[in-house]
Protein backbone atom coordinates (compact mmCIF):
# COMPACT_ATOMS: atom_id res chain seq x y z
CA UNK A 1 0.00 0.00 0.00
CA UNK A 2 1.33 3.40 -0.92
CA UNK A 3 2.33 5.91 1.72
CA UNK A 4 2.38 9.68 1.75
CA UNK A 5 4.50 10.87 -1.23
CA UNK A 6 5.50 14.10 0.44
CA UNK A 7 9.00 14.47 1.81
CA UNK A 8 8.11 17.29 4.14
CA UNK A 9 4.93 18.43 5.83
CA UNK A 10 4.55 21.60 7.84
CA UNK A 11 1.98 22.45 10.46
CA UNK A 12 -0.47 25.26 9.92
CA UNK A 13 0.81 26.64 13.22
CA UNK A 14 -0.87 29.46 15.12
CA UNK A 15 0.44 32.89 14.23
CA UNK A 16 0.86 36.11 16.16
CA UNK A 17 -0.42 38.71 13.69
CA UNK A 18 -0.15 39.59 10.02
CA UNK A 19 -1.67 41.62 7.22
CA UNK A 20 -2.28 40.45 3.68
CA UNK A 21 -4.22 41.22 0.52
CA UNK A 22 -6.79 38.70 -0.64
CA UNK A 23 -7.93 38.26 -4.24
CA UNK A 24 -11.27 36.59 -4.99
CA UNK A 25 -11.61 34.36 -8.06
CA UNK A 26 -14.92 33.78 -9.84
CA UNK A 27 -15.55 30.56 -11.77
CA UNK A 28 -17.70 30.78 -14.89
CA UNK A 29 -19.73 27.89 -16.31
CA UNK A 30 -19.36 27.49 -20.07
CA UNK A 31 -22.45 27.70 -22.26
CA UNK A 32 -23.32 25.35 -25.12
CA UNK A 33 -23.02 26.27 -28.75
CA UNK A 34 -24.97 24.81 -31.64
CA UNK A 35 -25.27 25.39 -35.36
CA UNK A 36 -28.46 26.67 -37.05
CA UNK A 37 -29.56 23.56 -38.92
CA UNK A 38 -32.53 25.49 -40.28
CA UNK A 39 -30.41 27.89 -42.34
CA UNK A 40 -30.67 27.44 -46.13
CA UNK A 41 -29.37 29.20 -49.22
CA UNK A 42 -32.75 30.84 -49.70
CA UNK A 43 -32.71 32.48 -46.26
CA UNK A 44 -31.89 36.16 -46.31
CA UNK A 45 -28.44 37.01 -44.89
CA UNK A 46 -30.11 39.32 -42.39
CA UNK A 47 -32.19 36.45 -41.04
CA UNK A 48 -29.12 34.27 -40.58
CA UNK A 49 -27.37 37.07 -38.78
CA UNK A 50 -30.25 37.54 -36.40
CA UNK A 51 -30.34 33.80 -35.64
CA UNK A 52 -26.64 33.79 -34.76
CA UNK A 53 -27.11 36.80 -32.52
CA UNK A 54 -30.04 35.15 -30.79
CA UNK A 55 -28.01 31.97 -30.21
CA UNK A 56 -25.11 33.99 -28.83
CA UNK A 57 -27.47 35.78 -26.48
CA UNK A 58 -28.91 32.44 -25.34
CA UNK A 59 -25.40 31.05 -24.74
CA UNK A 60 -24.49 34.12 -22.71
CA UNK A 61 -27.65 33.76 -20.64
CA UNK A 62 -26.82 30.12 -19.88
CA UNK A 63 -23.26 31.06 -18.94
CA UNK A 64 -24.41 33.89 -16.71
CA UNK A 65 -26.98 31.64 -15.07
CA UNK A 66 -24.36 28.99 -14.33
CA UNK A 67 -21.95 31.53 -12.91
CA UNK A 68 -24.64 33.10 -10.76
CA UNK A 69 -25.68 29.66 -9.49
CA UNK A 70 -22.13 28.75 -8.50
CA UNK A 71 -21.56 32.13 -6.91
CA UNK A 72 -24.78 31.76 -4.94
CA UNK A 73 -23.69 28.31 -3.73
CA UNK A 74 -20.38 29.80 -2.53
CA UNK A 75 -22.12 32.67 -0.78
CA UNK A 76 -24.72 30.41 0.83
CA UNK A 77 -22.01 28.12 2.21
CA UNK A 78 -20.10 31.07 3.63
CA UNK A 79 -23.25 32.59 5.13
CA UNK A 80 -24.29 29.33 6.79
CA UNK A 81 -20.94 27.95 8.00
CA UNK A 82 -18.66 30.94 8.68
CA UNK A 83 -20.59 31.92 11.86
CA UNK A 84 -19.52 28.52 13.25
CA UNK A 85 -15.79 29.17 12.70
CA UNK A 86 -13.97 30.92 15.54
CA UNK A 87 -10.55 32.39 16.24
CA UNK A 88 -8.67 30.92 19.20
CA UNK A 89 -5.99 32.91 21.00
CA UNK A 90 -3.51 31.30 23.35
CA UNK A 91 -0.80 33.52 24.76
CA UNK A 92 0.68 35.43 21.84
CA UNK A 93 -0.48 32.92 19.20
CA UNK A 94 -3.76 32.26 17.47
CA UNK A 95 -5.45 29.55 15.42
CA UNK A 96 -8.96 28.54 14.43
CA UNK A 97 -11.74 26.31 15.71
CA UNK A 98 -15.22 25.08 14.81
CA UNK A 99 -18.29 25.30 17.08
CA UNK A 100 -19.30 21.68 17.66
CA UNK A 101 -22.50 22.00 19.71
CA UNK A 102 -24.75 24.56 21.40
CA UNK A 103 -23.19 23.81 24.80
CA UNK A 104 -20.08 25.76 23.83
CA UNK A 105 -17.80 22.90 22.75
CA UNK A 106 -15.31 23.91 20.07
CA UNK A 107 -13.15 21.42 18.16
CA UNK A 108 -9.67 22.41 17.01
CA UNK A 109 -6.16 20.97 16.54
CA UNK A 110 -4.12 19.71 19.48
CA UNK A 111 -1.15 21.71 18.21
CA UNK A 112 -3.28 24.88 18.36
CA UNK A 113 -4.00 24.49 22.08
CA UNK A 114 -0.49 23.22 22.86
CA UNK A 115 0.08 23.19 26.61
CA UNK A 116 -2.46 25.93 27.32
CA UNK A 117 -5.51 25.33 29.52
CA UNK A 118 -7.43 28.59 28.97
CA UNK A 119 -8.15 30.50 25.77
CA UNK A 120 -9.80 33.57 24.33
CA UNK A 121 -12.30 32.76 21.58
CA UNK A 122 -13.55 35.36 19.09
CA UNK A 123 -16.77 34.55 17.25
CA UNK A 124 -17.20 35.37 13.56
CA UNK A 125 -20.37 37.23 14.50
CA UNK A 126 -18.35 39.73 16.53
CA UNK A 127 -18.51 40.83 20.15
CA UNK A 128 -15.99 40.59 22.97
CA UNK A 129 -13.69 37.54 23.12
CA UNK A 130 -15.08 34.71 25.23
CA UNK A 131 -13.11 32.64 27.73
CA UNK A 132 -12.77 28.91 27.08
CA UNK A 133 -11.08 26.05 28.91
CA UNK A 134 -9.54 22.83 27.66
CA UNK A 135 -11.74 19.74 27.86
CA UNK A 136 -9.10 17.34 26.54
CA UNK A 137 -6.47 16.99 23.84
CA UNK A 138 -5.66 13.92 21.75
CA UNK A 139 -2.27 14.57 20.12
CA UNK A 140 -2.22 11.18 18.34
CA UNK A 141 -4.87 12.55 15.95
CA UNK A 142 -3.94 16.21 16.50
CA UNK A 143 -7.42 17.02 17.79
CA UNK A 144 -8.68 18.82 20.89
CA UNK A 145 -11.91 20.16 22.35
CA UNK A 146 -12.21 23.39 24.31
CA UNK A 147 -15.40 24.67 25.99
CA UNK A 148 -16.73 28.21 26.28
CA UNK A 149 -17.37 29.13 29.91
CA UNK A 150 -20.40 31.26 29.03
CA UNK A 151 -21.65 30.25 25.57
CA UNK A 152 -24.00 32.79 23.97
CA UNK A 153 -27.60 31.76 23.39
CA UNK A 154 -27.34 32.15 19.61
CA UNK A 155 -24.20 30.00 19.25
CA UNK A 156 -24.35 28.22 15.88
CA UNK A 157 -22.86 24.69 15.71
CA UNK A 158 -21.52 23.50 12.37
CA UNK A 159 -22.89 20.49 10.54
CA UNK A 160 -20.31 17.73 9.95
CA UNK A 161 -20.50 15.55 6.83
CA UNK A 162 -19.83 11.85 6.38
CA UNK A 163 -16.29 12.13 5.04
CA UNK A 164 -16.44 8.65 3.49
CA UNK A 165 -18.60 10.25 0.78
CA UNK A 166 -16.10 13.01 -0.05
CA UNK A 167 -15.08 12.78 -3.71
CA UNK A 168 -12.02 13.95 -5.62
CA UNK A 169 -12.88 17.04 -7.65
CA UNK A 170 -15.49 18.24 -5.16
CA UNK A 171 -15.46 22.03 -4.67
CA UNK A 172 -14.51 23.08 -1.14
CA UNK A 173 -13.98 26.25 0.87
CA UNK A 174 -11.37 26.69 3.63
CA UNK A 175 -12.52 28.95 6.48
CA UNK A 176 -10.41 30.23 9.35
CA UNK A 177 -7.90 32.88 10.41
CA UNK A 178 -4.88 32.53 8.09
CA UNK A 179 -2.06 34.85 9.14
CA UNK A 180 -4.37 36.31 11.76
CA UNK A 181 -6.99 37.46 9.23
CA UNK A 182 -10.17 36.30 10.95
CA UNK A 183 -13.15 34.94 8.99
CA UNK A 184 -11.16 34.42 5.81
CA UNK A 185 -12.42 32.13 3.03
CA UNK A 186 -10.52 30.50 0.16
CA UNK A 187 -11.71 28.02 -2.46
CA UNK A 188 -10.38 24.93 -4.21
CA UNK A 189 -11.18 21.28 -4.77
CA UNK A 190 -10.62 17.95 -3.07
CA UNK A 191 -7.36 16.81 -4.66
CA UNK A 192 -7.17 13.34 -3.09
CA UNK A 193 -8.52 11.30 -0.20
CA UNK A 194 -7.07 8.60 2.04
CA UNK A 195 -3.66 10.25 2.52
CA UNK A 196 -1.52 9.15 5.46
CA UNK A 197 0.51 12.15 6.61
CA UNK A 198 3.04 12.60 9.42
CA UNK A 199 3.65 15.95 11.09
CA UNK A 200 6.89 16.93 12.77
CA UNK A 201 7.32 16.92 16.53
CA UNK A 202 9.43 20.08 16.46
CA UNK A 203 8.19 23.64 16.17
CA UNK A 204 5.03 23.01 18.15
CA UNK A 205 3.88 19.86 16.34
CA UNK A 206 2.52 16.72 17.97
CA UNK A 207 4.51 14.26 15.86
CA UNK A 208 1.24 12.54 14.93
CA UNK A 209 0.78 10.28 11.93
CA UNK A 210 -2.78 10.75 10.73
CA UNK A 211 -4.54 8.40 8.28
CA UNK A 212 -7.32 9.01 5.74
CA UNK A 213 -6.64 12.73 5.42
CA UNK A 214 -8.32 14.86 2.77
CA UNK A 215 -5.92 16.64 0.42
CA UNK A 216 -7.11 19.97 -0.96
CA UNK A 217 -5.97 22.72 -3.30
CA UNK A 218 -7.76 25.40 -1.26
CA UNK A 219 -5.22 27.89 0.05
CA UNK A 220 -4.53 27.20 3.72
CA UNK A 221 -1.87 28.98 5.73
CA UNK A 222 -0.58 29.34 9.32
CA UNK A 223 -3.59 30.26 11.44
CA UNK A 224 -5.97 28.05 9.42
CA UNK A 225 -5.23 25.19 11.82
CA UNK A 226 -8.40 23.94 13.46
CA UNK A 227 -10.70 25.76 11.04
CA UNK A 228 -13.17 24.27 8.58
CA UNK A 229 -12.95 22.68 5.15
CA UNK A 230 -16.49 23.02 3.83
CA UNK A 231 -18.42 21.58 0.88
CA UNK A 232 -21.16 23.35 -1.08
CA UNK A 233 -23.79 21.44 0.91
CA UNK A 234 -22.79 23.70 3.82
CA UNK A 235 -21.13 20.90 5.79
CA UNK A 236 -17.67 20.56 7.32
CA UNK A 237 -15.78 17.73 5.61
CA UNK A 238 -12.49 18.23 7.47
CA UNK A 239 -10.30 20.27 9.83
CA UNK A 240 -7.32 21.91 8.00
CA UNK A 241 -4.16 20.83 9.81
CA UNK A 242 -1.10 20.44 7.58
CA UNK A 243 0.44 21.89 4.45
CA UNK A 244 3.16 20.39 2.29
CA UNK A 245 6.50 22.10 1.79
CA UNK A 246 8.71 21.96 -1.29
CA UNK A 247 12.17 20.64 -0.32
CA UNK A 248 13.70 22.83 -3.03
CA UNK A 249 12.19 25.90 -1.40
CA UNK A 250 13.54 25.15 2.06
CA UNK A 251 10.71 25.93 4.45
CA UNK A 252 8.53 27.43 1.71
CA UNK A 253 5.08 25.97 1.22
CA UNK A 254 4.24 23.90 -1.83
CA UNK A 255 1.23 25.84 -3.21
CA UNK A 256 -2.08 24.06 -3.40
CA UNK A 257 -1.18 21.03 -1.27
CA UNK A 258 -2.91 21.06 2.10
CA UNK A 259 -4.40 18.36 4.32
CA UNK A 260 -7.46 18.19 6.55
CA UNK A 261 -8.44 15.64 9.21
CA UNK A 262 -11.62 13.97 7.87
CA UNK A 263 -14.87 14.97 9.55
CA UNK A 264 -15.83 11.40 10.47
CA UNK A 265 -12.62 11.06 12.50
CA UNK A 266 -13.24 14.49 14.04
CA UNK A 267 -16.72 13.47 15.15
CA UNK A 268 -15.53 10.14 16.58
CA UNK A 269 -12.80 11.75 18.67
CA UNK A 270 -14.76 14.86 19.70
CA UNK A 271 -17.79 12.85 20.84
CA UNK A 272 -15.61 10.72 23.14
CA UNK A 273 -13.83 13.75 24.60
CA UNK A 274 -17.13 15.49 25.28
CA UNK A 275 -18.85 12.39 26.71
CA UNK A 276 -15.95 10.93 28.72
CA UNK A 277 -13.37 13.69 29.05
CA UNK A 278 -10.90 11.57 27.08
CA UNK A 279 -10.61 9.27 24.07
CA UNK A 280 -11.67 5.74 25.00
CA UNK A 281 -11.61 4.16 21.53
CA UNK A 282 -9.35 5.83 18.99
CA UNK A 283 -10.01 3.36 16.20
CA UNK A 284 -6.23 3.42 15.66
CA UNK A 285 -4.04 0.31 15.86
CA UNK A 286 -1.04 -0.01 18.18
CA UNK A 287 1.69 -2.51 19.00
CA UNK A 288 1.87 -1.25 22.60
CA UNK A 289 5.62 -0.68 22.48
CA UNK A 290 8.08 2.18 22.85
CA UNK A 291 10.63 2.18 20.03
CA UNK A 292 13.68 4.04 18.74
CA UNK A 293 15.32 4.10 15.33
CA UNK A 294 18.47 2.09 14.61
CA UNK A 295 20.96 2.10 11.72
CA UNK A 296 22.78 -0.76 9.99
CA UNK A 297 26.44 -1.29 9.23
CA UNK A 298 26.10 1.11 6.29
CA UNK A 299 24.75 3.75 8.72
CA UNK A 300 21.40 3.75 6.94
CA UNK A 301 18.06 3.41 8.82
CA UNK A 302 17.54 -0.30 9.48
CA UNK A 303 14.49 -0.68 11.71
CA UNK A 304 12.64 0.27 14.89
CA UNK A 305 14.17 -1.19 18.05
CA UNK A 306 11.79 -2.00 20.90
CA UNK A 307 12.78 -0.11 24.05
CA UNK A 308 9.94 -1.38 26.21
CA UNK A 309 6.68 -3.33 25.89
CA UNK A 310 3.45 -2.52 27.69
CA UNK A 311 2.40 -5.15 30.20
CA UNK A 312 -0.43 -7.20 28.74
CA UNK A 313 -0.17 -5.30 25.45
CA UNK A 314 -0.26 -6.62 21.88
CA UNK A 315 3.53 -7.01 21.56
CA UNK A 316 4.02 -8.77 24.88
CA UNK A 317 1.19 -11.20 24.18
CA UNK A 318 2.89 -12.10 20.89
CA UNK A 319 6.25 -12.69 22.57
CA UNK A 320 8.06 -9.54 21.40
CA UNK A 321 10.48 -8.06 23.90
CA UNK A 322 12.85 -5.17 24.50
CA UNK A 323 15.86 -5.35 22.19
CA UNK A 324 13.97 -6.82 19.23
CA UNK A 325 14.32 -4.74 16.05
CA UNK A 326 11.15 -4.56 13.94
CA UNK A 327 11.95 -4.62 10.21
CA UNK A 328 8.56 -5.29 8.64
CA UNK A 329 4.87 -4.91 9.55
CA UNK A 330 2.66 -6.98 7.29
CA UNK A 331 4.12 -6.44 3.84
CA UNK A 332 5.53 -3.00 4.63
CA UNK A 333 9.26 -2.59 5.34
CA UNK A 334 10.02 -0.75 8.58
CA UNK A 335 13.24 1.31 8.54
CA UNK A 336 12.37 4.13 10.95
CA UNK A 337 10.02 4.90 13.82
CA UNK A 338 7.95 7.02 11.43
CA UNK A 339 7.62 4.21 8.88
CA UNK A 340 6.35 1.91 11.65
CA UNK A 341 3.82 4.53 12.72
CA UNK A 342 2.67 5.03 9.13
CA UNK A 343 2.30 1.29 8.63
CA UNK A 344 0.16 1.01 11.77
CA UNK A 345 -2.01 3.93 10.60
CA UNK A 346 -3.45 1.72 7.86
CA UNK A 347 -4.45 -1.07 10.27
CA UNK A 348 -7.24 -1.47 12.83
CA UNK A 349 -7.34 -2.67 16.45
CA UNK A 350 -7.93 -6.42 16.66
CA UNK A 351 -6.41 -7.03 13.24
CA UNK A 352 -3.82 -9.82 13.04
CA UNK A 353 -0.62 -8.89 11.20
CA UNK A 354 2.76 -10.61 10.80
CA UNK A 355 5.63 -8.69 12.40
CA UNK A 356 9.16 -9.46 11.19
CA UNK A 357 11.97 -8.66 13.62
CA UNK A 358 15.62 -9.32 14.43
CA UNK A 359 16.65 -10.97 17.69
CA UNK A 360 20.29 -11.83 18.36
CA UNK A 361 21.06 -11.49 14.65
CA UNK A 362 18.32 -13.94 13.56
CA UNK A 363 15.24 -12.93 11.57
CA UNK A 364 11.91 -14.07 12.98
CA UNK A 365 8.22 -13.48 12.25
CA UNK A 366 5.30 -13.57 14.66
CA UNK A 367 1.56 -12.96 14.31
CA UNK A 368 0.41 -10.02 16.45
CA UNK A 369 -3.17 -9.09 17.28
CA UNK A 370 -3.00 -5.30 17.27
CA UNK A 371 -4.12 -3.26 20.25
CA UNK A 372 -5.64 0.24 20.36
CA UNK A 373 -3.69 3.49 20.35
Amino acid sequence: MSRSPYARIRLLLPVAAATAAVTATALLAAGCSSSDSGSTGTRASGGASRSAAQQAAADTAVSDSGAQGLQSAYQDAVKKVLPSVVQITTGQDLGSGVVYDDKGDVVTNAHVVGDAKTFQVSLATGGKPLTARLVSSFPANDLAVIRLESPPSKLKPASFADSSKVAVGQIVLAMGSPLGLSSSVTQGIVSATGRTVSEGASGGGTGATIPDMVQTSAAINPGNSGGALVDLDDQVIGIPTLAATDPQLGSGAAPGIGFAIPSSAVKRIADQIIDHGKVTDSGRAALDVAVRGVVGQDFQPAGAAIVSVAKGGAAQKAGLQAGDVITKLGGTPVTTVQSLTEALADDKPGQKVPVTYLRNGATRTVQVTLGSL
